[in-house]
């Protein structure tokens, strides 16, 4: 990964949320997608927070965007390593977020740790 690489992608995976494009956001995401998240234990009453596979991903952010309808993102930062990014962004309720993305060999994310400002 490159500089320029991470960087389109978080402005075209910051572009697929404010614009509350459920397809435009799962593309970036692998079927085998494994994401952690406080907010996803809040979603599913679950403590472990994790969702596994694309089509419990999907679920998630179908709940998340009824659930906040003027979600929007403002990115702060992009940090990138090998095979993955950490992306630092602020959503509409001022929380600041900071997501590790890692890539697989095809190029979309296969797992995500999400963290949030106290």
């Amino acid at each position: 990964m490159t500089a320029q690489d991470a960087n389109r992608f978080a402005e075209e995976w910051i572009a697929a949320w404010n614009s509350h494009d459920l397809e435009a956001i799962l593309r970036h995401y692998e079927a085998g997608i494994v994401l952690t998240s406080p907010v996803a234990a809040r979603v599913f009453n679950d403590p472990a927070g994790t969702v596994a596979g694309k089509d419990k991903l999907r679920e998630y952010f179908t709940r998340g965007l009824a659930l906040f309808p003027n979600l929007n993102f403002e990115l702060f930062d992009v940090m990138y390593g090998l095979s993955s990014i950490v992306l630092c962004y602020k959503n509409q309720s001022g929380t600041m977020t900071a997501e590790f993305m890692e890539f697989g060999e095809s190029g979309k994310v296969v797992r995500v740790v999400a963290n949030y400002s106290i």
